[in-house]
């Protein structure tokens, strides 16, 4: 099958920081799914993992952690899909990754496309969606249904994949969205997206949301980097609640968060598969329930920029875009 690998690990400039190669097609086994893969998305963390280094691969390694595509054959012991169905997930970092035409990927963690969606499209949603998802609802306890209609939520890096869907899961619980943007076209990009209010994050975050009226907000998620820790624990209220998906190895005092009895939550939506937690089957049930919403009309795809097809070259362009961190909504690669 053809796929696109590394071996070694070089800056996106070099032109064998991927490679396309032929591998062979794997066999599902137990509750794996074989998917053809139509299109593919690419995230921050697919940057990270290519960074230079000076490991190298004797097997040349596929990345990739966003797919949408046709499941082509079923292990033994899958129950929730069958060959033909369409499908969209974010796949396993411990695993070869979705930058081939075949990936197997356990079906517990994979969702129904969205009818509505096209391939593309709807590979522009499965890691930011299943991250922002569990960064609200799972780590910060708010009530998708609306059990904390009103309250206020700093979205901080706003613009990127996480954001663009966390500011329509926010709207969706009926949160009051502050979110973060510092150009033109991310400002327009949150607001067309369902954000209340904008500031930016370049410039002082906490002058700017107290000037909107906000002593404090209820809940913060940090969807850039640790940067803004002091301006987040300064602003948060009593008693509420911070995510981050964003490691780091700056000094992230603690006094005030202790006085206010506030707590930290970190979110990592590789998690489940990597530990093989018991509760894995969560991200088909909302990959699914996420479906059923954008083809109900209440939620959309976050695609920004198409690239065809997957290959080498392109894999470097959309690499190269996303590391300047300018990148609004989703990059994605379609077709082989």
């Amino acid at each position: 099958m053809r796929a696109v690998a590394l071996t070694h690990y070089l800056p996106i400039e070099d032109p064998k920081s991927f490679l396309d190669v032929d591998l062979p097609r794997p066999t599902p086994k137990g509750r794996d799914i074989l998917v053809a893969v139509k299109a593919v998305s690419v995230n921050p963390v697919d940057t990270k993992v290519r960074a230079p280094k000076e490991t190298i691969e004797e097997t040349p390694r596929v990345l990739g952690w966003d797919a949408a595509g046709v499941v082509e054959a079923i292990g033994p012991d899958v129950t929730l899909f069958q060959p033909g169905d369409e499908v969209y997930y974010a796949g396993d970092i411990t695993r070869s990754g979705s930058n081939a035409e075949f990936q197997l990927v356990d079906e517990r963690i994979v969702g129904a496309k969205p009818k509505s969606l096209s391939f593309s499209e709807a590979a522009a949603l499965p890691l930011t969606t299943l991250t922002a998802y569990e960064a609200f609802f799972d780590r910060l306890g708010i009530d998708r249904d609306g059990g904390n209609k009103g309250e206020s939520i700093l979205i901080i890096g706003a613009g990127g994949g996480v954001g663009s869907i966390g500011i329509q899961l926010a709207e969706a619980a009926g949160l009051k969205i502050i979110a973060t943007a510092s150009r033109p076209q991310t400002t327009a990009w949150v607001k067309e997206l369902g954000a209340d209010e904008v500031v930016n994050h370049r410039e002082d975050m906490v002058a700017q949301v107290r000037a909107l009226g906000f002593q404090h907000v209820d809940h913060i998620a940090i969807f850039n980097d640790m940067r803004h820790w002091s301006a987040a624990v300064e602003l948060i209220r009593p008693e509420g609640g911070i995510v981050t998906i964003d490691d780091t190895d700056q000094p992230m005092p603690m006094e005030t968060m202790k006085m206010k009895a506030a707590s930290l939550h970190w979110e990592f939506m590789f998690a489940r598969a990597m530990f093989q937690t018991p509760d894995m089957i969560e991200q088909h049930r909302l990959l699914t329930y996420v479906a059923k919403e954008i083809d109900a009309g209440r939620i959309r795809t976050t695609l920004d920029t198409v690239l065809a097809p997957i290959n080498a070259e392109n894999l470097r362009k959309a690499h190269a875009l996303i590391e300047t961190g300018t990148a609004k909504g989703k990059v994605v690669i379609e077709g082989f």
